[in-house]
């Protein structure tokens, strides 16, 4: 047979093969005859929710929840059809990351951005509706001692109904930033208004300074045992896989103790903002 002849019956024949598969974010799972695709269900499956079958440890902390369709209907129903269904047509890309999404308090609707020239209020909102953020340390590490370190913490200024003003963070000895802060505790904390919907409706990129900024400078310290309770249900109530992060890693609260507001919001410039008129603003 001539080789055009053989490349030509090969091609075809890794179609045959391929037909039956679809691809999204490198992750491969099979379709087949009896499935109904809705509309948007692919786009509705995050790369969060294909990263878990990597992330299984031997303590149970990352758990296999339900498929995106059914956390969009809710019903009961769906949720028994899943159970029963033969494992082994649940890709993994029908898993949610860490705990079911019923169990985050959330919002009934994405509040709306206070009026950009209102920056006290704009920045309450901001650090209450962020639910990460960066953190800019000084690093102690070998190779970049004294140099600036930035790393991503989960953070919360209390439960969605009740805004301090003030982060609190859920941290383990086993981290280079807490390292850092033990022998340097000032620190920066970093949020953008891009994390949320606003500036993607927009479409403000988050350089946009319309896209806002909020930096918190000051003292990382720990948090007092008059204050634990409160700040267990701040970053609980806001991220509950935390309750079952490994107890061998010796987690412990931190808040941060302001000494600046750094705000941008609009075009313009910067708004330094007292820590008087920060705390006294509400972020609804």
């Amino acid at each position: 047979m001539p080789s055009h002849y053989f490349c030509l019956a090969l091609f075809a024949t890794l179609l045959c093969l391929c037909e039956n598969y679809t691809l999204r974010n490198s992750v491969s799972w099979a379709v087949t005859s009896n499935d109904v695709v809705v509309e948007g269900e692919l786009d509705a499956v995050s790369e969060e929710e294909v990263a878990p079958a990597l992330l299984v440890d031997n303590v149970g902390l990352w758990k296999q929840a339900y498929p995106p369709s059914v956390l969009r209907d809710g019903g009961e129903n769906s949720k028994e059809t899943v159970q029963n269904k033969d494992a082994a047509h649940v890709s993994s890309a029908s898993r949610v990351f860490s705990y079911r999404m019923e169990e985050v308090k959330v919002p009934a609707s994405n509040p709306s951005p206070p009026p950009h020239q209102e920056t006290a209020r704009t920045a309450r909102y901001i650090a209450h509706n962020s639910y990460w953020g960066h953190l800019s340390t000084i690093s102690t590490q070998e190779k970049i001692k004294g140099l600036p370190f930035g790393n991503i913490f989960s953070v919360s200024d209390g439960p969605m109904d009740n805004s301090t003003g003030v982060i609190y963070f859920y941290v383990t000895p086993m981290d280079n930033t807490v390292t850092d802060l033990r022998n340097f505790p000032y620190a920066s904390l970093t949020f953008s208004e891009a994390e949320g919907d606003f500036c993607r409706n927009m479409v403000y990129d988050p350089e946009d300074p319309r896209c806002a900024r909020l930096t918190l400078t000051g003292k990382m310290v720990d948090v007092g045992e008059d204050e634990l309770e409160f700040a267990q249900e701040a970053m609980f109530s806001r991220h509950p896989a935390m309750k079952k992060w490994p107890p061998g890693h010796k987690w412990f609260f931190m808040k941060l103790q302001l000494t600046q507001v750094w705000l941008q919001d609009w075009i313009g410039g910067v708004s330094i903002i007292p820590l008087e008129e920060y705390f006294k603003a509400t972020p609804y």
